[in-house]
């Protein structure tokens, strides 16, 4: 009698013609359990499915008790049953994929929507790396794996497939990997590290100018598993769970008036580390607290009014010029921010403003075709990048009533090769608001270096923000949260 038994739900599904190993029915496997006595042989089990308490899971349950080798184990059908639990293997595995696919043409590669994955191969060579790495991840007979669209390919969805589901063409390729892989010596799933902390991320893959893309935030996860930290994924309705991780990272537009603060607040509440604080938050998100905190520090900032009432408007281009720009203390993405020209046009939109905020600012206009961003995290420089105005427009993102927001370009520099005064002005005020992470947005306008504003949740972009200084933005990073877990 061969090492190998086939479990199947009916004979039709694999007969004892199409391999040379005992192929028996799941029921027959339940019923009978000293069928094998004084023998320890390895089960494929085949069941069409695994659903929880079904016969395709009591044989792989069973066949653990009996200590038969079994592939696939509950465990890898538990994992495979939600996105959720299988989660954490994306990372690695979407990296595999996307270096696989590099290899492909161009066309094939777009082309890409489904891979099939039997027993670790998939009968495409190119792609066997990545097959082989999830078939490490879950030993699974038969694997479907549903990708996005997109230049970074991510998996949207890996689940068991039954042999009666397969094609002609798709089941000889299962036969063939069958007989490859019954004809190998056994080889146990690799154990993998258990991560050290697990670090939430709060993210809305909706939002339409997210601070980092889920692209971005995969990559950090892939950084930060060499680390020791394992990346967990959350969302607004999640609040209750937070207590469940280690630290908290923000990855959604802050304001003090909805749920990301409530989600910093709990974190500091819990002891947690977090990214980005509530009093960060509080600080960074007003602009008129900003300009009051920098100027005492003595700072520079362009030439700025506070504006408490419509009174104070009458000779706002004498001491600022014209064009100028009025701002709403509290916006965002450059939302809130009007160049405005001429005394009428200057007291009608004051006017407007007025009924969203009780306190403005009138700040002189300074045209530059770009702005510096300097990423600072715990007091010392991360990241510089210049960000371009958008096309035919004087700010670094275009928005315009029911259309798309329209951001400019970047160009990313390295620290080393970044203005000294840019970086130790920015440095200076960054370290003002606290120890987190911040992008401190300035202009060079002659032989001034003026700081525009501190942001608490600043852009991080994989590929764009980190272009430069490589992966080393991202471990620093990893390396903030670990530090202070660690002193803890």
């Amino acid at each position: 009698m061969s090492s190998w038994v086939i479990l199947v739900d009916t004979l039709k599904d694999v007969s004892n013609t199409e391999t040379p190993h005992k192929v028996m029915t799941v029921r027959e496997y339940l019923t009978h359990p000293k069928l094998f006595a004084g023998a320890k042989p390895t089960i494929l089990n085949l069941s069409r499915s695994y659903a929880y308490q079904g016969a395709g899971y009591y044989a792989s349950l069973l066949a653990e008790a009996r200590q038969h080798r079994v592939v696939p184990t509950v465990e890898t059908m538990i994992e495979l049953s939600r996105k959720q639990l299988y989660q954490r293997a994306l990372p690695e595995l979407e990296d595999r994929l996307n270096r696989c696919l590099r290899k492909m043409p161009g066309p094939d590669a777009a082309s890409l929507t489904r891979i099939l994955v039997c027993l670790g191969q998939t009968g495409e060579p190119v792609l066997d790396p990545f097959a082989r790495l999830l078939f490490d991840w879950f030993r699974a007979p038969v694997l479907e794996v549903l990708l996005e669209d997109g230049e970074w390919r991510s998996i949207k969805r890996i689940r068991p497939l039954a042999v009666d589901d397969l094609s002609p063409e798709e089941r000889a390729v299962f036969l063939s990997a069958v007989v490859s892989y019954t004809t190998r010596p056994w080889r146990a799933p690799r154990q993998r590290a258990l991560m050290k902390y697990v670090l939430a991320v709060l993210s809305d893959p909706k939002e339409e100018l997210p601070p980092s893309s889920i692209a971005s935030l995969k990559h950090m996860a892939r950084v930060a598993a060499r680390h020791g930290v394992e990346v967990v994924p959350i969302g607004k309705g999640d609040l209750d769970k937070l207590a469940q991780f280690d630290a908290l990272f923000i990855r959604e537009t802050t304001n003090i008036d909805n749920h990301t603060y409530r989600f910093a607040r709990r974190a500091v509440q819990e002891g947690m580390p977090v990214i980005d604080d509530p009093v960060s938050m509080i600080r960074c998100t007003n602009k008129v607290y900003l300009t009051e905190l920098l100027h005492s520090h003595g700072i520079a900032t362009p030439r700025t009014i506070v504006l408490s009432s419509l009174k104070e408007a009458g000779d706002l281009e004498t001491k600022l010029g014209s064009p100028l720009v009025l701002k709403i203390p509290d916006g965002s993405f450059s939302r809130g921010v009007f160049r405005v020209e001429g005394a009428e046009p200057i007291r009608e939109k004051l006017k407007e403003l007025f009924q969203e905020s009780a306190i403005l600012l009138a700040q002189e206009y300074c045209p530059t075709d770009y702005d510096w961003r300097i990423g600072v995290l715990d007091g010392e420089p991360l990241f510089a990048c210049k960000y371009l105005m958008a096309k035919k427009h004087w700010q670094i993102v275009r928005h315009e009533a029911g259309k798309k927001s329209v951001e400019g370009g970047y160009k990313t520099v390295s620290l080393s090769e970044t203005p000294p005064a840019v970086v130790e002005i920015a440095v200076r005020a960054a370290r003002l608001i606290g120890d987190g992470l911040y992008g401190v947005d300035l202009k060079v306008i002659g032989d001034r270096v003026v700081v525009i504003e501190i942001n608490d949740n600043p852009n991080l972009d994989h590929g764009v923000e980190d272009l430069a200084e490589k992966d080393s933005v991202w471990e620093q990073l990893i390396r903030w949260f670990v530090r202070r877990l660690e002193s803890r």
